[in-house]
């Protein structure tokens, strides 16, 4: 006799097939658990969350103490204008509201920035309008510096529509953290983030102001008074990525803590019960990491369009400036974009691929190193569980479906830009051949004309 579902079997797609076969394999192991232990099925449920005090919460809260002060950065900034509830509070710890005062200061702050950035955004379209000189190249050179502009008219969309999402992600942190302490008795730390965290946060001012300055230098047509518009953005694309790298940074060491407690516990004598909340544990740190990603989809999926266009026009303009006049200052400032737009791309790729591998392979050979056949049948069966766990739950820095963070991402933008380059190139030369072929008729053209005069 068939069975109803090998036919529906035929009809599926492999991701379904595969679907169907792990929630019959599930049932199955459930069954032998209950005919075991009788209500042993309970063993796969989570336990109901217990409430927190919140000065426990405030207490135990490493990764906010130490990441606090790129937090105060991003509020001063107007970025990301989240707060901490007051010590005691039965509020969630971190809360963004749009009548906050920290949000009215961020309108505050983000008026006054407009008000620059649209007034030398107005100087350069009116400098190019004026001027007689509209080759291809020009119109290039311009766009690239509009286009580090726009960050800025994005933000309010990009950043600040999302911050329930960040406050929720704050808050999943701080929670984890104690729940962390419960399983495996000992606090989780983060020493070594705050002393970087502190340096990353002059660093992305002092970067932002060296960058600005040098275009200053290098390009001619960048007055003084123009700079000023640019060093909050590109010191707010900096503070991204070092929040970025940051959080990936302590993704990686908690996993890194917790595959230790793993390894300790998987030596004791009958580890399932204690199995099943390191299970839970790692459940919860895969969906930090998912919602890190979903927190900062749009400033993360703008910031790499930027970079993606700011690279390409970069680059066109400086390979352009050399077929034309050979080595100048102008293109060396054009190297200078294109660099530092590939550097903040590949740090975020990167990061996010080493905290996924460390949070899911790394951890997932942990349990595959596990000999099986030295232990009882509940840790054998937990095991499993967890491995299922992991595979259903990938580690992954989505940005809410748009795109994975991770190296491939590097690979797919430098395929993207070569492709992109070759065409501009291609439309370069043919401009070049075009006023070859007008100055030889042109010339040519003189040529007859005197030759007429003197006969």
């Amino acid at each position: 006799m068939i069975h109803p579902e090998d036919n529906l079997k035929k009809i599926l797609n492999p991701n379904q097939k595969q679907l169907l076969d792990d929630e019959r394999r599930l049932a199955r192991k459930i069954k032998q658990l209950s005919e075991q232990q009788g209500s042993a099925s309970q063993a796969f449920l989570r336990p109901q969350e217990r409430e927190t005090d919140p000065d426990i919460l405030d207490y135990h809260d490493s990764f906010y103490k130490t990441t606090k002060s790129l937090l105060v950065l991003f509020q001063i900034m107007g970025i990301m204008p989240i707060m901490r509830s007051t010590a005691g509070s039965n509020k969630p710890r971190t809360t963004f509201h749009w009548t906050s005062k920290a949000h009215i200061w961020a309108y505050v702050i983000y008026g006054l920035e407009t008000v620059l950035v649209v007034w030398v955004a107005h100087e350069r379209i009116g400098k190019f309008i004026s001027t007689t000189d509209k080759r291809f190249d020009e119109v290039i050179y311009n766009v690239i510096f509009m286009s580090i502009l726009l960050p800025h008219f994005l933000l309010p969309v990009a950043s600040w529509r999302h911050g329930s999402e960040v406050a929720k992600f704050k808050n999943m942190w701080t929670h984890y953290q104690v729940q962390y302490l419960r399983v495996t008795g000992t606090p989780m730390l983060f020493p070594s983030l705050y002393p970087l965290t502190w340096a990353l946060c002059f660093v992305s001012w002092g970067l932002s102001i060296v960058i600005i300055l040098s275009q200053y230098y290098l390009q001619r047509d960048f007055p003084f008074s123009h700079t000023f518009a640019y060093y909050h953005i590109i010191a707010m694309l900096n503070g991204f990525c070092s929040l970025w790298y940051i959080n990936c940074t302590a993704f990686g060491m908690t996993s890194r803590e917790l595959s230790k407690h793993l390894i300790e516990t998987l030596k004791s004598e009958k580890p399932s019960e204690k199995l099943t909340e390191y299970r839970h544990l790692w459940v919860d740190l895969s969906h930090q990491m998912q919602q890190l990603g979903r927190a900062y989809s749009n400033m993360y999926g703008i910031y790499c369009l930027v970079i993606f266009f700011t690279t390409i026009i970069a680059t066109y303009g400086a390979l352009s400036e050399i077929i034309d006049r050979g080595g100048t200052f102008k293109e060396l400032g054009l190297f200078v974009i294109m660099i530092y737009c590939m550097t903040l791309l590949f740090i975020i790729c990167n990061e996010a691929h080493a905290a996924t591998k460390s949070v899911g392979l790394d951890f997932q050979d942990v349990l595959l190193n596990v000999n099986l056949t030295g232990v009882d049948n509940d840790t054998q069966r937990e095991v499993e569980m967890f491995l299922v766990a992991i595979a259903k739950n990938p580690p992954t820095m989505n940005l809410d479906g748009f795109a994975n963070i991770n190296r491939e991402l590097i690979t797919s933008n430098i395929s993207f830009m070569a492709t992109y380059l070759v065409v501009l190139m291609q439309f370069k030369l043919t401009l070049l051949r075009q006023a070859a072929r007008t100055n030889f008729l042109n010339s040519l053209k003189n040529n007859m004309t005197m030759r007429r005069i003197v006969e």
